[in-house]
């Protein structure tokens, strides 16, 4: 053994010791309510596919007359050998759907982070985040070299000591802040909280600031047209940065930013994981564009209503399970929210416990994989029971049995 193995040998002895140790499952089906892993179906509550779309026939439909029409690959970035017709219908479906001036798709949610932020700021620049925010967006504020401050979660006052700090502390002009952008999720993916959107919107504009909103986790489920969080708290207008995923509720996989003209111009000539990037496969791009479609249908408001139907059936019963452990005795339960949501967490606590609840639940013919740090803070693993449209009410009520009657100590409130 060379001395390069010998030394990842010892870390993942050191992981596995913590509970933190993760591998690949190989799935043998399509996403959807039921997953085939190693040789068993398993009813599945981890995905984020909420709609149910990453198997709809007409995603698969327009995906396949992608490959037919445009091939398998996108040949290099956009801006080398030319931007296929596919990425250009999806950008033109999501600024209509965002009811924005124009968009712009990345491979990933990831890069969509990275290359907008880091894009936009540099040395001389603030960059204000919720401390709950997806990790890309931690990456991203570290990589772009702006002042860094943080938020206690979803706090305002908080929020807004800092803004009265880089905005009025006495300071020569020369050394104060060119720009501030503040960052938050809408719907938080590890919880399933909401952020004050509105009381955002109105400090950012008190203070001269800007404001980048994922709505991963909220787009194609919240609001009249479905577009997101932003749109159901009536800001959406007053947002200058909305970003979100293709591969959650939209059933696709990618990442877009909307906004202004001038800001998808400016990331075009600037965001590096958008320039230095082989295009996605134009599947990918047709699948995403008949998702956000698909959503806007009469079919896309049926699933969602279908999906809030089952959060309200399962929300009050899973919420109730607490660990009855002698070593964790906390509530099991959703961060104290009320907020509705289609991730519903269960805090076990301890690591090692956490991987052990999961571990019977898939004997028990349940996907739910565990949630650990760094996903999490440490300390806080649990596990993160998402709920899809596609779930029937025997999904539901068979879940809430099993939890019940789980040997690791989850059991209902007295």
């Amino acid at each position: 053994m060379n001395s390069l193995d010998a030394e990842l040998h010892r870390r993942l002895d050191a992981l596995r010791a913590q509970g933190l140790h993760r591998e690949l499952r190989r799935v043998d089906s399509p996403q959807g309510p039921c997953l085939q892993i190693a040789g068993r179906e398993l009813i599945n509550f981890s995905s984020n596919d909420y709609l149910g779309l990453a198997n709809h026939p007409t995603l698969k439909a327009a995906a396949v007359r992608a490959v037919e029409q445009f091939g398998a690959g996108a040949g290099a970035s956009r801006l080398v050998c030319g931007s296929l017709a596919p990425f250009h219908e999806l950008e033109a479906a999501l600024a209509a759907f965002k009811a924005t001036e124009a968009a712009l798709t990345f491979a990933t949610g990831y890069a969509t982070t990275l290359g907008t932020i880091t894009a936009l700021l540099g040395k001389d620049d603030l960059i204000i985040t919720d401390k709950l925010i997806h990790a890309s967006m931690v990456d991203a504020a570290r990589l772009c070299s702006a002042k860094l401050r943080i938020f206690a979660h979803n706090d305002l006052n908080d929020l807004e000591a800092i803004l009265k700090w880089a905005t009025q502390s006495p300071r020569p002009l020369a050394l104060g802040f060119r720009q501030i952008l503040i960052v938050t999720e809408s719907v938080f993916s590890m919880d399933g909280d909401h952020a004050p959107l509105r009381e955002i919107v109105a400090l950012k504009e008190k203070y001269g600031a800007w404001l980048m909103v994922d709505e991963a986790h909220a787009t194609g489920l919240y609001g009249a047209n479905r577009r997101g969080l932003a749109e159901a708290l009536g800001v959406s207008d007053r947002i200058e940065i909305q970003m979100g995923t293709l591969g959650k509720a939209l059933g696709a996989s990618g990442g877009y930013v909307c906004g202004s003209r001038a800001l998808i111009d400016f990331l075009v000539n600037r965001a590096r994981s958008f320039i230095f990037s082989t295009a996605p496969v134009p599947a990918a791009a047709a699948a995403a564009a008949a998702g956000v479609q698909l959503v806007q249908s009469h079919e896309g408001k049926s699933r969602c209503e279908q999906l809030w139907h089952s959060v309200n059936i399962v929300g009050d019963d899973v919420r109730s399970l607490k660990s009855s452990s002698v070593e964790n005795q906390r509530q099991l339960t959703s961060a104290a929210t009320n907020d509705k949501s289609a991730i519903i967490p269960l805090i076990v606590g301890d690591e090692n416990l956490a991987v052990a609840t999961a571990s019977a639940l898939r004997e028990r013919r349940f996907f739910v994989p565990a949630i650990r740090y760094p996903t999490v803070a440490r300390g806080s693993a649990r596990l993160r029971i998402t709920l899809a449209a596609t779930h029937t009410a025997n999904h539901i009520a068979e879940l809430t049995r099993v939890l019940r009657t789980l040997d690791l100590g989850l059991k209902t409130l007295d």
